[in-house]
């Protein structure tokens, strides 16, 4: 099965990544990932790449701070999961800094001890230490930092 794949001038991809960036934030490797799609060479596609950073439509340290701030108010991602997704995007690790740094902390901990006492009650088991355990992999699972998850189900359950 053969896929009917357009090509695009420069011009018209231009265009389209505009559009593209106006959608929502977009990090420099969506974007040259799309452009490449397109048909673009890589002069054509760091040209238009260098053309939308300097217009302001693209953005990394602008895009990180968003995909962590919604991924974890949304899906209640930890700090080493959102920095590994963006560490997949290419993101810089000085975006990625700037983005785990504006994560509010008091946020972070609320949001952690309600992962853990909403999964407490979802779990049968009886046995403390597996249940410690258990509760231990789903919030590191979720990416929350070991240490972190530990101190919180030693506060709430004791060591």
């Amino acid at each position: 099965m053969t896929e009917n794949k357009k090509f695009y001038s420069r011009e018209e991809a231009y265009r389209k990544a505009l559009d593209y960036c106006a959608m929502q934030e977009r990090c420099h490797q969506e974007v040259r990932d799309k452009l490449y799609y397109w048909g673009l060479h890589s002069e054509d596609v760091e040209a238009l790449i260098s053309q939308l950073i300097t217009e302001g439509y693209l953005n990394e340290e602008r895009f990180a701070i968003a995909f962590a701030g919604g991924k974890f108010r949304i899906i209640k991602y930890g700090r080493v999961k959102i920095k590994n997704e963006l560490k997949l995007r290419k993101v810089s690790d000085y975006c990625i800094r700037q983005a785990l740094a504006a994560i509010d902390e008091d946020d972070y901990l609320n949001t952690l001890n309600v992962l853990i006492d909403k999964k407490d009650r979802e779990t049968r088991e009886t046995n403390e230490y597996k249940r410690k355990n258990k509760l231990a992999l789903y919030a590191i699972g979720r990416g929350f930092e070991s240490e972190l998850v530990w101190d919180v189900i030693g506060e709430k359950f004791g060591r």
